[in-house]
Order: C-alpha cells, then sequence, then structure tokens
C-alpha cells in the first residue's frame, strides 16, 4: 500500500524530485487513466501546501475539454479549447502561469477563491491529451519552479498510463 512521505525543509527543485518519485511509486504498475489520474490529483492536493484545486480536464471531443478526476470544489464541466486558462493552454500549447487570475482575459471562474493558477499540457510526443490544472487562494502562489515541477509530474503520469481511444489528441 502507497503511503505518503510528507516533504519538508527543502527547496523547490528537492521537493519536486521527492514528489516526482512518489509520484513515480504510486503509479507503479498501473495504467488505468482514471485511476492514474485520481491518485495524481488527490496526491498532489495533499502534498502541495496552498491549493484549492488539483485536477485533470482531458480533451474527450474535438475542441473541448471535459473535467476529468480532481480534489477540490466541484468544476466547471466543459472548457472549449481558447477558453479560460485551461483552454488557453491547449490552444497554445504551452504551460500558463497566472499570477492573478482576474487579470487574465477570459479566465472561467469555477471557483471565486481562487487567485492565481498553473495549468501544464499532458503531452504524448506532439499530441495534447489534455491538462493539468492547479489553482490557488493565493495570488503568485506559483513560479518558475513550480511550473518545471509539475511538468516533470506531469510526463511522470503521461509515461505511466494508458489513455486509450477515448482521449481526443490534439
Amino acid at each position: 500500500m502507497f503511503q505518503a512521505k510528507k516533504i519538508e525543509g527543502v527547496g523547490k527543485p528537492e521537493f519536486y524530485a521527492d514528489l516526482a518519485r512518489q509520484l513515480a511509486a504510486l503509479l507503479e504498475g498501473e495504467c488505468d487513466a482514471v485511476a492514474n489520474a485520481a491518485n495524481c490529483s488527490a496526491l498532489l492536493f495533499q502534498m502541495m501546501p496552498d491549493l484549492n484545486w488539483a485536477g485533470f480536464y482531458f480533451l474527450r471531443a474535438p475542441g473541448e475539454l471535459v473535467v476529468g478526476p480532481f480534489q477540490g470544489q466541484p468544476a466547471c464541466v466543459r472548457i472549449p479549447v481558447g477558453r479560460g486558462v485551461c483552454g488557453a493552454a491547449v490552444a497554445e500549447r504551452r504551460s500558463m502561469l497566472v499570477e492573478d487570475v482576474h487579470a487574465f482575459p477570459g479566465h472561467i471562474a469555477c471557483d471565486a477563491a481562487s487567485r492565481s493558477e498553473l495549468v501544464v499540457p499532458l503531452r504524448a510526443g506532439d499530441r495534447i491529451l489534455g491538462v493539468l490544472d492547479l489553482d490557488s487562494p493565493l495570488p503568485a502562489r506559483f513560479d518558475a519552479d513550480d511550473q518545471a515541477g509539475v511538468e516533470a509530474l506531469a510526463a511522470i503520469l503521461v509515461a505511466a498510463t494508458d489513455f486509450g481511444p477515448q482521449f481526443v489528441r490534439g
């Protein structure tokens, strides 16, 4: 049985290296997309301070993200590609680090308490499967170290997971 180990007293690079080891151990031997996304979102929500939402949106239809496993308040179910931070990350095919969501044009407020957001595309080669979305009630909660660390975590998830034909690849 997997037991998460609290990470304390280290800098962000060390924090994310340890979290990456824990995520790899958690996903070892399992390839189901729902199970792995659910466990990944639970681990991130437990281990990362100052989050109010951690979860996934998947491309399940052309041009549309659909909510997947998450931790936090109930979420917006469907997001058009190109709208909000999640949709922009898919449309621009890059991570989006937003210090103040209220200043982001077209921000979709699923939780009014959210102040900053980090969205990382899930990449399989040159294709986008969806996004990993992290929200915080603190402004400027995320920085470049968080972005690099979460991008590495997203890569671990994708490598361990069988995203079958039910996932549209953009």
